[in-house]
């Protein structure tokens, strides 16, 4: 969910511009389809650590994983909810989970045709090279030791939108960027909407859709700049 792959082109050059040698860091990686097209130290993290696991397999085991769903079958995933016991159980819970949602249930189409283990593979198979260098950690945007000077790209859960197995304090959040902001860091965040203390430095009306049922939703995607 939140997949920044279709904005990325956009936003990255308005936040490379200022990078300049920093450390680029993002405390909220996801599925890391921003960070793997930066070039440079990058650091990626996630309080999840199943999403860390899979990126760490894609990045280091990608030639293991399973190729077809015959390599990894619909029963398999049934047994993945039960265990740990699968070594990449957090690359296939989510990976071959609905709409990419953490064992969300059983990836199909309408046809039950589609073989997305084999589609998963391939996405692997490209990004895998991309994230060769880049430091994952499973850590809080909270703990998280960052270098002097980053740049900093948050991409956190977005306020009243899904709910995530952990609420998550955005006032927390906010003041925590700005404590980052007044250490040094340079801070961009992705969201709806944040404080006035916050400028928008782009903003464009996004339209997505998980199923044909469900309808399409329109949000205005805003990248944010801390200014003091």
């Amino acid at each position: 969910m939140g997949s920044k792959n279709r904005i990325a082109k956009e936003i990255l050059p308005i936040m490379l511009e200022k990078r300049e040698n920093r450390t680029w860091v993002e405390p909220f990686v996801g599925g890391a389809n921003m960070i793997d097209k930066v070039q440079g130290k990058r650091i990626g993290a996630d309080i999840n650590p199943y999403l860390i696991d899979a990126l760490i397999a894609i990045r280091d085991c990608v030639v293991d994983l399973p190729k077809n769903n015959k390599e990894f079958t619909e029963e398999d995933y049934k047994e993945l909810r039960k265990s740990d016991n699968y070594k990449y159980k957090g690359y296939a819970g989510f990976a071959f989970s609905y709409g990419g949602k953490w064992l969300g249930g059983w990836r199909r189409d309408g046809l039950n045709k589609r073989d997305y283990v084999s589609e998963s593979y391939k996405n692997a198979i490209n990004q895998s090279p991309l994230l060769q260098g880049v430091i994952l950690i499973n850590e809080s945007y909270l703990d998280l030791q960052i270098p002097e000077n980053s740049l900093i790209y948050c991409d956190p859960p977005y306020e009243g939108t899904t709910k995530y197995k952990n609420s998550f304090n955005h006032t927390e959040f906010w003041d925590w960027c700005r404590k980052k902001a007044k250490e040094g860091h340079i801070i961009y965040v992705s969201e709806y909407n944040a404080p006035n203390d916050f400028k928008c430095v782009w903003e464009k009306k996004i339209v997505s859709s998980l199923t044909k049922d469900t309808g399409s939703k329109v949000a205005t995607e805003r990248l944010f700049l801390y200014c003091n």
